[in-house]
């Protein structure tokens, strides 16, 4: 009995000490929460008139003159993005995603020369290699918690040059967008071609130096290259937020086990007690016989 109070005694210890780690990971992520959501809302009022320009200038360029990102062809090749995390411990975050991204080419391709697959985080890099799809991604690409533009700039625009050079026809992204604090949802954008750009004139009528095709040259990769940029700042919401919830329901779930081993090791001992009570009555009273 002893022995067997020992033992819970000890996995007491240990889940309080595992409660403790995943209390901290919980506060911590819930500080990342509040920094990426700022981070996000104010890119988005960026890209709120960043989307505003590029269409006014795009609505006053010549119908004869459609830019290669604008136009649509015919779909033989598709290209994927999906964002995953470097690390774990975020619930269903990643395996979301996963699942996502085997149903769409499941539903949509019959053969592996119709698609490519690339990702932005470690798991996801992880996963193409291990369903070994196909991919012109050479090594894992690192998302930090203060992920910064140049860091995805050159795989946005890699897939860019892939888009303008003919080799893929459609460019979509998965990832987990970042509803509320304790809500996330998975979704499929498509970037490419462009297809979001409102055909409205703004009141300002610019001059162009170089003349609008140009300009639409140079300005449309990298309006993509933002629209990138903003849906991992979105991602990165939607991780912390899922690791601050799974980190939560660990804590609850040990705080739930320490009461039950608590109520567990109290009966033990209350037994052990009883018992030993039951002994020194039990001499005393052959002890009184013998008299």
């Amino acid at each position: 009995m002893a022995n067997s109070l020992r033992e819970v005694k000890s996995r007491i210890n240990s889940t309080r000490n595992t409660a403790q780690i995943t209390k901290a990971m919980y506060m911590v992520s819930q500080s990342k929460v509040k920094k990426a959501e700022k981070s996000y809302k104010l890119y988005k009022d960026f890209m709120a008139r960043i989307s505003s320009m590029v269409s006014d200038i795009s609505s006053r360029a010549s119908e004869d003159y459609p830019h290669k990102l604008l136009k649509e062809r015919e779909i033989k090749k598709t290209a994927y993005l999906i964002i995953t995390s470097d690390r774990g411990l975020a619930g269903a975050y990643n395996s979301n995603i996963y699942k996502a991204i085997e149903e769409k080419i499941d539903e949509n391709h019959k053969s592996r020369n119709e698609y490519i697959v690339t990702s932005i985080g470690k798991l996801g890099y992880s996963f193409i290699k291990r369903k070994k799809y196909n991919t012109t991604q050479k090594k894992a690409l690192l998302v930090r918690d203060d992920v910064q533009f140049f860091d995805i700039q050159p795989l946005a625009r890699s897939i860019i040059d892939l888009y303008i050079k003919g080799e893929i026809d459609k460019f979509v992204i998965i990832y987990n967008h970042y509803v509320n604090s304790l809500t996330q949802e998975v979704k499929f954008e498509q970037l490419l071609p462009i297809d979001k750009l409102e055909n409205n004139k703004g009141e300002i009528d610019y001059v162009y130096e170089s003349g609008i095709e140009k300009t639409l040259d140079l300005i449309l990769p990298m309006y993509v290259e933002d629209i990138v940029y903003g849906v991992i700042l979105d991602a990165k919401c939607a991780e912390h937020s899922a690791r601050m919830n799974a980190m939560r329901s660990a804590t609850d779930n040990a705080e739930e086990v320490i009461d039950k081993l608590q109520l567990l090791y109290n009966r033990a001992r209350q037994a052990v007690v009883t018992n030993e009570l039951i002994d020194i009555i039990g001499g005393a009273n052959a002890i009184g016989g013998d008299d």
